[in-house]
């Protein structure tokens, strides 16, 4: 049986430097971003990157992001930059955006889906640009990665995460620590006319239109534009816990919670029936037998940064369901509100 090997570039010099030598083999390694750890892949090679396809059981023909050190590497794989693109690039890399672009039609045609449009980042943590130009000298033109956990499932935001999810693998795990951001990156498609928010991220809208200097229509996980590209994590059902979440609003969570309380007077069970996730709702119904509660931060990107690990924790306790309080109607929380939709939708 094969082992995930756990890498920690803090302790061994050399781990980024043999991690980059095996993309370059055409093998798999995951590492740290600041958003969330990826699966990653040479995408300059299809059949290395049909390997995280098979490892994260995701449909081939559903996209994924490559990874490059620097803008310019980006043209490798880009066909063209539009305007809108390179402004955004400029603002924003590197950091937590990925744009859709058009395709260099000789190159990364798994790693797009198939798709004439391929989705570009350059990611802003310190283990994941040295392991790109480490790779980038090995003759690796940029790197597929999606969140390295099987298909549809919780986002890794540490290496244990990543270690429990394919601990049957024979699968490299670069440690950077727990990710910064801890949702994954906006996505703007700048492939046609107008540009599109095809998932929001810690970048909120205002941020983004004013960089791109032209408004950005936003594609909803409720109300998805028809016409756009293929892209990674828009699924409507994604981010998913094994527990079935439901996303309320405070009155409906403390009402379902008023409900419940009474069946469950005497719980004896092992563990608790019910998970809750929560900003107030714990504050009124405190200590209750079989509800397992847990305080939803009250900052947006504290709330983001927390989010997967704690759907992650959550789930590790074997409730059926996990209650969670709807976000704030506030721009900052569009990246954790698309996140709950998806896993609500699961």
């Amino acid at each position: 049986m094969t082992v995930p090997k756990h890498l920690d570039p803090g302790s061994q010099r050399d781990a980024i430097d043999r991690a980059a030598a095996r993309l370059a083999d055409g093998h798999l390694v995951a590492f740290p971003t600041e958003t969330v750890y990826g699966l990653g892949a040479r995408a300059d090679d299809d059949e290395a990157v049909a390997q995280i396809f098979q490892a994260k059981g995701r449909p081939s023909h559903h996209p994924l992001i490559v990874h490059v050190h620097h803008r310019d590497a980006a043209l490798a794989f880009a066909s063209a930059l539009p305007p809108v693109a390179q402004r955004l690039m400029e603002r924003f890399w590197p950091g937590p955006l990925t744009v859709i672009v058009p395709r260099n039609p000789a190159i990364g045609a798994a790693a797009a889906g198939g798709q004439d449009t391929i989705g570009l980042r350059c990611p802003d943590h310190p283990v994941a640009l040295a392991l790109l130009r480490a790779a980038a000298e090995h003759g690796v033109l940029g790197v597929a990665a999606p969140s390295a956990n099987r298909f549809g499932r919780i986002s890794p935001t540490r290496a244990e995460h990543v270690l429990s999810e394919f601990e049957h693998e024979d699968l490299w795990v670069l440690d950077g620590g727990m990710c910064e951001v801890g949702i994954e990156s906006a996505i703007v498609d700048c492939s046609r006319e107008h540009p599109v928010l095809l998932r929001p991220g810690q970048l909120t809208r205002d941020e983004l239109e004013a960089a791109a200097c032209e408004p950005i229509r936003w594609s909803r996980p409720e109300a998805p534009d028809p016409k756009a590209p293929r892209a990674s994590g828009t699924l409507l059902a994604h981010y998913a816990p094994r527990a079935k979440v439901r996303l309320m609003s405070e009155a409906e969570l403390i009402d379902a919670l008023d409900k419940l309380i009474p069946v469950l007077v005497g719980w004896s069970e092992p563990g608790p029936q019910v998970a809750v996730y929560s900003r107030s709702a714990w504050a009124h119904r405190p200590g209750q037998p079989g509800v397992a509660m847990r305080v939803m931060p009250a900052q947006p990107a504290f709330a983001a940064h927390e989010l997967f690990a704690d759907l992650r924790d959550m789930d590790a306790l074997g409730v059926e369901q996990i209650w969670v309080e709807h976000p704030p109607a506030d721009a900052a929380w569009d990246g954790v509100l698309d996140r709950l939709m998806r896993a609500a939708a699961a």
